[in-house]
């Protein structure tokens, strides 16, 4: 009944309806004369895609007038709802004036007002305003934080909100006072003005806050400046420059500092970052990261990396092809270390190419690289007594060929026969202990066989057992070249069938070997699965290549044992261990990760033996961990820290706690750094940062909204 009468209103009622496709439903109509038209129950009016929801309505059409009873809602099919509980209103809904109105984005802020004129259909004007996008209950009316003003005026067009007189509450207890004050309408996720504040505070800067204003300079551009001012002295401004293209983008982040800590100094940073689509499938990214001294980054909590590196890299990637070309620039800020002797400038290109030869069949790899590096230093000598000579320059360029091919038994075993050369020229400069001009090559040819097990349970367990027995045949020895890109080697279950366990190009496995390994793997239909891994390396002869911390020093190396378990329930622990036969350890990694409905952690642990070759004059053994707890709905807290065991004493720590509701973000943290340098002093950090969301495109919060109490 009610749709019939909608359809006979838009023949017959054509001033308030069919010129402009208009649609009233309603329980009952009833048209007086030809003036008056009265809806009553259930009353629905459909317009130009507003919604109007109300108990009754008079339409008056010689003064184009709606008169409306409540409870109202009005919502123009954008996220934006009006509540009223009476209305005079145009016929388009676009003029009038509704009472004791509520406005409601997307779900996000309310607007409560006493009065709210409706004005061209793009402004809503509303006096005596409370807003907040925070819960309110009955039991406790007053919300977490709430805004409240003489007038607010909503700009739908330009999607703003601007207050007067605008007083701000925490809790009910008024906290500023801005006499007039914009903010973005929510579903405008760009709008030029103040961010929220942070408050820091360190040992060494004092309290200081920061106040990011955001400029929007267009649809593709933004600029943010951020001023920092402490008690002791600091005047900062950090920015941050973003800009998109349609093949790409670029962004800046640095800052310009004047402070007590280096009086005299101008101090900052600049950090830039970018990636573009070229043509022909090439991209090209590039970074630059710059600092104006060595203990800038950890002064102002910035970055913990004391290697900084700019480049620029094109590649292109394809089923069968790779490129890649690149160059980097490298500072150091590391203490200790002098730029330049250290290969601060480097360059490298490589092209990469996968066929399979049609007489051998298998797959075959060609690879060519040109690599280069200079020092700042002329020095041809070591000078500085590190073992390296001081200004050291190299290039090279290295052509690869290898192939491999498996063969399946009819018993399940797999022979897998491959060999690869590697031939390198070397430019060597400014260094009296090798020849200007190096060449070498570099045969190696393997044979392997595996055999699979694979054995299923009536309980759906699977297991799998493979063996595995590979003989390499390589020269046991070469022409010396300097080893610049092969100082730490690593053994891992990843590289234990590998022709050269070296991770660069300056160093080449050499003598004959046999590497023997055992892989065990447990699939269980609960959802969990347990891998283990061991394996040995067995040589000719003992040709001192590696160092004791490798673990593939001596005639045999250590063995070497992996243990990977994943559960459903999210715990994932890794364990890898170097040992002899002794038992005696000379690498153990183990890593535990564990993410839960209320809890999650990240924690390692690290130990190394000393190895003069790698730059390490004393054991490593450290444990570091992140872990957090969410403690009831919208609290969670964070700790975290590393300590090294052999200096007996604390790195870092940490410690924080975050409030989440579907209003607010608070976050407070807590920090520690105990280590000490010549660039920098041990200090401490305390870090507050409020969000407020319901404005702009940011971010609801949903996940932790709450629920009022019945």
């Amino acid at each position: 009944m009610r749709v019939l009468l909608a359809i006979l209103l838009s023949l017959v009622w054509s001033p308030l309806f069919a010129q402009d496709n208009a649609t009233l439903v309603a329980d009952h109509i009833f048209i007086s004369g030809d003036q008056t038209l009265t809806a009553e129950g259930s009353v629905e009016v459909f317009y130009q895609g507003n919604r109007l929801v109300a108990t009754r309505i008079v339409y008056d059409s010689t003064a184009d007038k709606l008169t409306i009873e409540g409870p109202i809602t009005l919502t123009d099919g954008n996220g934006t709802v009006v509540l009223a509980s009476a209305a005079e209103l145009s016929r388009d809904l676009s003029q009038g004036v509704l009472k004791s109105a509520r406005l409601v984005f997307k779900n996000q802020l309310q607007i409560a007002a006493v009065e709210m004129n409706r004005v061209s259909g793009r402004y809503n004007q509303m006096t005596k305003v409370v807003a907040s996008a925070c819960q309110v209950c009955a039991q406790n009316p007053v919300p977490l934080w709430e805004i409240r003003a003489r007038r607010v005026i909503h700009d739908q067009q330009e999607r703003q909100l601007y207050f007067d007189h605008a007083q701000f509450r925490i809790a009910g207890v008024p906290v500023f006072y801005i006499p007039r004050l914009r903010m973005p309408g929510p579903g405008l996720d760009r709008a030029s003005g103040f961010l929220l504040p942070s408050f820091r505070t360190s040992s060494g800067l004092g309290p200081g806050i920061k106040l990011p204003y955001f400029i929007a300079i267009g649809d593709s551009r933004d600029l943010t400046l951020t001023p920092y001012l402490s008690t002791k002295g600091t005047r900062t401004i950090d920015f941050r420059y973003r800009q998109a293209y349609r093949n790409g983008r670029i962004e800046f982040n640095g800052a310009i500092t004047r402070d007590d800590l280096l009086p005299n100094d101008t101090r900052g940073y600049l950090f830039a970052e970018g990636s573009f689509d070229l043509k022909k499938d090439f991209s090209l990214d590039f970074s630059v990261q710059g600092v104006s001294d060595r203990a800038y980054l950890l002064d102002y909590g910035i970055s913990d990396i004391d290697r900084l590196a700019s480049s620029v890299n094109v590649t292109r990637t394809r089923r069968n092809e790779y490129i890649d070309a690149r160059l980097f620039r490298f500072q150091s800020i590391r203490a200790g270390e002098t730029n330049s002797t250290l290969p601060t400038l480097v360059g490298d290109a490589t092209y990469q190419r996968r066929f399979t030869p049609r007489m051998l069949g298998g797959e075959g790899q060609f690879r060519f690289q040109i690599h280069s590096h200079r020092r700042g230093s002329n020095v041809d000598f070591d000078a500085n007594g590190d073992g390296v000579t001081d200004g050291r320059d190299v290039a090279r360029a290295s052509a690869y060929v290898d192939w491999r091919r498996n063969w399946v038994l009819g018993n399940g075993m797999v022979v897998s026969s491959g060999f690869e050369t590697a031939a390198d020229i070397y430019g060597i400069g400014q260094d009296t202990s090798y020849p200007g001009t190096v060449t070498r090559v570099t045969p190696a040819a393997s044979l392997e066989l595996r055999w699979p097990w694979v054995k299923s349970s009536t309980t759906g367990v699977a297991h799998v057992i493979e063996p595995i027995a590979q003989l390499v045949l390589a020269p046991n020895s070469t022409k010396d070249v300097p080893n610049e890109d092969s100082q730490i080697v690593e053994f891992d279950e990843g590289n234990l069938f590998a022709f050269s366990r070296f991770p660069g190009a300056d160093r080449r496995e050499l003598g004959n070997r046999l590497n023997l390994g055992l892989s065990w793997t447990r699939y269980d239909p609960d959802g969990w699965t347990l891998g283990l891994t061991a394996g040995r390396v067995f040589r000719a002869d003992d040709l001192g290549q590696f160092g004791p911390a490798s673990g593939l020093d001596g005639g045999s190396s250590d063995w070497l044992v992996a243990m990977q378990l994943k559960t459903n329930t999210g715990l994932s622990l890794t364990n890898r261990a170097l040992f002899d036969d002794a038992l005696s350890f000379s690498r153990d990694e183990l890593r535990l990760d564990w993410d839960a409905p209320k809890y999650d952690l990240s924690a390692s642990y690290n130990w190394l033996v000393a190895d003069t070759a790698e730059g390490r004059l004393s054991p490593t053994s450290e444990v570091a961990f992140d872990a957090g707890w969410q403690i009831s709905q919208g609290w969670r807290g964070v700790v975290g820290g590393r300590y090294d065991f052999e200096a007996d004493s604390t790195a870092n720590a940490k410690v924080g706690f975050e409030y989440r509701n579907e209003c607010a973000l608070v976050d407070l943290s807590l920090s520690r750094r105990f280590t000490s340098s010549t660039n920098v002093n041990p200090s401490t950090d305390l870090n507050l940062s409020v969000v407020l969301t319901g404005f702009g495109g940011g971010a609801t919060g949903t996940t932790y909204k709450r629920s009022c109490v019945q």
